[in-house]
């Protein structure tokens, strides 16, 4: 791995704040990065303290003023190139990502795709920044809508997605006229460094002002920080419903805006008529991709009771065929989970559930051996369970999968599925149109994802991602989630010679 390190340029120790194409120097305590394929320490980075911190900000703040008077268009030209860039360092970023987070090659692979993919779409969106026009009641007045750029987006990441959701938001914020503070996880500094390291390139070549694009490397204490400061408009924070609580709140006092993506507890209902070949690929993917990692995995199959042991056998079979290991050995389907702590909450839970009367299909196994020498490595689980159980509402971010029955019509299988405090992702695998329009109607399902025959994660960035309820309710990535990026003004032109007002009001001098 240390090849894959000195082509982003990132040494034994690195500091942990940069203002763009500089690096600030600083004092602050170490992040050691451990690979959980291995168990080996990657590197070591100097975390950001409040000094370094406000440095960020204030080199932000500088580059706004003149990065928004730059013209949409030509913002566009530089995320253009960067995705050149990333096409370049596609294989060794895909590599790091997969080593640093533990996530199969080939999702670490797709994830910078998926960084490709967004600056594609923000390069198109660069030319169609487009505000409304309207007919005002009053005679010679014209009223129209613009939208204009908000100033410093502050980007809170998780350690599962470590650079694409980084990127979903600079992307779109960027061509936008904003510029961007980002606060990686504590638990992936290096993809961080590796991201800056190739946007510092691309932004150095196009005379992009210092603080476009800033990083601050550090624990809680610097998303406070971020999240309090009024000079810092916009949050945009992924994570859990816990620490998107802690960050609503710290936003909402200062009356600022936050952008949340944040837990979810993902089912698939499986009808009658469903085709077990999409089936069973569509629920083994989402269930164990990423070993469980996604805010989009399959956390609960719903199954009618005339199909559900014919389902259930079907998952259990091909679950023993699943292959477990190093992830940067593409013959494996399910690497690490990303340190201990999370071996330890997926014991917790397993437990948990068996205590409330969870019955064990495959029961929960920490590997050992040298292969699995970082102590990182479990069994993918599945239990059946009852929806109401405390552990099925609970999300847990390891590869554990409940199943469960479901009497009736859809609409029985859809409150369960809705029967849950999150609501991100959601699939119904059938061949009945009608259960299909139902699960997508208005009475359907609550989550901001819907899917008929496919399961619930691997979305495209064309479309808006983000949920409902304790998922935050925020949207990145396609469709119109640019506005959230800017702040919307409404102007009135008077091109006559008097002064009429608005409602037939009127008021004589």
């Amino acid at each position: 791995m240390k090849d894959v390190l000195s082509i982003f340029s990132i040494q034994t120790t690195n500091n942990g704040a940069s203002t763009g194409q500089n690096w600030i120097s600083t004092d602050g305590k170490l992040i050691d990065s451990y690979s959980p394929v291995d168990g080996k320490l990657i590197a070591s980075v100097k975390s950001a303290n409040a000094s370094d911190y406000d440095r960020v900000i204030k080199t932000a703040q500088a580059a706004f003023v003149e990065w928004r008077q730059i013209p949409a268009p030509k913002r566009g030209e530089v995320v253009r190139q960067l995705a050149e860039k990333l096409r370049f360092y596609k294989e060794p970023l895909g590599k790091l990502v997969s080593y640093e987070m533990g996530k199969s090659l080939q999702e670490g692979l797709g994830e910078v795709q998926e960084m490709i993919d967004i600056c594609d779409f923000a390069v198109g969106l660069s030319r169609q920044l487009y505000g409304l026009t309207m007919h005002s009641e009053r005679p010679s007045h014209r009223m129209y809508e613009q939208y204009h750029p908000l100033g410093i987006v502050g980007i809170i990441s998780a350690f599962n997605f470590p650079v694409a959701v980084w990127n979903w938001n600079t992307a779109l914020a960027w061509v936008c006229g904003d510029v961007c503070v980002w606060k990686p996880s504590e638990k992936t500094p290096l993809t961080s460094l590796a991201c800056q390291f190739i946007t510092n390139q691309v932004f150095k070549e196009n005379n992009v002002p210092e603080g476009v694009s800033c990083l601050v490397i550090g624990d809680a204490e610097i998303g406070k920080l971020m999240a309090s400061d009024a000079r810092v408009p916009l949050i945009s924070a992924t994570g859990s419903t816990r620490m998107g609580k802690n960050v609503g709140a710290l936003v909402g006092a200062r009356l600022g805006r936050a952008l949340l993506e944040l837990g979810g507890n993902n089912a698939i209902i499986i009808a009658p008529s469903a085709d077990l070949k999409v089936v069973v690929p569509g629920a083994v993917f989402g269930a164990v991709g990423t070993a469980g990692q996604r805010c989009t995995s399959t956390r609960r199959l719903i199954i009618h009771e005339d199909i559900y042991e014919k389902v259930r056998d079907a998952i259990v079979k091909a679950y023993g065929q699943l292959k477990i290991g190093d992830p940067l050995n593409t013959d494996n389907h399910v690497g690490p989970l990303i340190d201990k702590d999370a071996v330890n909450n997926y014991l917790v839970a397993i437990e948990k559930a068996k205590s409330e009367g969870a019955n064990v299909l495959i029961d929960a196994e920490v590997l050992t051996g040298d292969q699995y020498a970082s102590g990182c490595y479990v069994k993918p689980v599945i239990l059946e369970a009852e929806n109401h159980f405390s552990m099925v509402q609970h999300e847990t971010f390891a590869p554990i999968l409940y199943l469960m029955k479901y009497t009736g019509d859809v609409s029985n299988a859809v409150a369960l599925q809705n029967n849950v405090p999150q609501g991100l992702s959601s699939a119904i695998m059938t061949n009945n149109l009608k259960e299909a329009e139902a699960f997508l109607a208005a009475s359907g399902s609550d989550c901001g994802i819907a899917n008929v025959n496919i399961g619930t994660s691997g979305a495209e960035i064309g479309g808006a991602f983000g949920g409902e309820k304790e998922t935050g309710g925020g949207r990145e990535s396609g469709s119109d989630a640019w506005k959230v990026y800017m702040r919307r003004q409404t102007n009135t032109i008077n091109y006559s010679d008097s002064l009429p007002l608005a409602q037939g009001i009127k008021f004589d001098l």
